[in-house]
């Protein structure tokens, strides 16, 4: 950590400390937080009890420590550093500026998409499962399937979800009901030109698969049952052999005739009920 405050060079030295600490890896979700609100002591209420040396923290984030610190209190300092403004940022995401830099983030997909098909690559929104530190990772909230999801890059899976809090989503669709997606209930069309080949399944294509669910179709309407099963049943209630049954000739065009056979009619085998059981239940 040393090495990347020290190591090179002018650009760290002309820069601020937030603009270095946002081109770090891993910290893209994070926006940019004004100076003028990290200066109001009002906006960083209750924090000195969060973090450890908090005022040399606050001092480093406004580029006003003392450099002549030893490198191991210099990196003590860094990290919590990185918590104060990790906390003062989940607070500063739900002003009016703030959410507006997060509202740019948000339509340029900073946060990533959701990997559901139906949502049709919707941007996510990242989301604290508590407020207070050290309890759990972010997580990425999508406003059309109202569900959460882990982020891919293990860089950003370790961010503390304080840093973001619970409320910022809700929020940010509150200030800009525009923004909340429609929610949808079918798969996507894709445009298809007229020479595209048909798709084939096992070989067949469709259109095939298509004309022999019509023909089987027709041929289901034509086989009726037989008005005299009963009366040819034996007293097991068991018809005709199929090979006694005459073919019957189908009408659709191009399908091959289909035998006629007659359907079983079930029956309803019961036991006899006493008479002072009817009785019983008439009462």
């Amino acid at each position: 950590m040393m090495e990347e405050l020290s190591s090179g060079s002018s650009d760290y030295a002309a820069s601020t400390w937030i603009a270095w600490f946002l081109s770090t890896k891993g910290n893209e979700y994070f926006c940019e937080l004004d100076e003028d609100y990290i200066l109001d002591r009002f906006n960083l209420t209750g924090l000195n009890t969060e973090v450890q040396h908090y005022m040399h923290a606050l001092d480093l984030i406004t580029d006003a420590l003392d450099e002549h610190l030893g490198d191991e209190q210099r990196e003590q300092i860094e990290a919590q550093a990185r918590i104060l403004y990790g906390l003062v940022h989940a607070r500063y995401i739900l002003t009016t500026r703030g959410l507006a830099k997060m509202l740019e983030k948000y339509k340029r997909a900073d946060f990533g998409r959701c990997p559901r098909v139906l949502c049709s690559q919707q941007p996510l929104l990242p989301v604290g499962l508590s407020d207070l530190p050290y309890q759990n990772p972010v997580k990425l909230y999508c406003p059309r399937c109202e569900d959460l999801y882990s982020p891919k890059s293990s860089r950003h899976a370790s961010i503390d979800g304080a840093f973001f809090g619970t409320t910022f989503p809700h929020m940010l669709l509150m200030v800009y009901p525009h923004m909340i997606p429609v929610k949808t209930t079918s798969l996507p069309q894709t445009p298809t030109s007229a020479n595209a080949p048909k798709q084939a399944y096992g070989g067949v294509s469709a259109d095939a698969l298509h004309q022999r669910a019509l023909a089987l179709e027709q041929q289901n309407q034509l086989l009726s049952p037989s008005e005299d099963v009963s009366s040819e049943s034996g007293a097991n209630g068991n018809t005709r052999p199929f090979a006694d049954s005459a073919p019957r000739p189908s009408t659709a065009q191009g399908a091959p005739a289909v035998p006629h056979v007659e359907r079983l009619i079930p029956r309803i085998f019961g036991f006899p009920v006493e008479t002072a059981t009817q009785s019983n239940c008439t009462d």
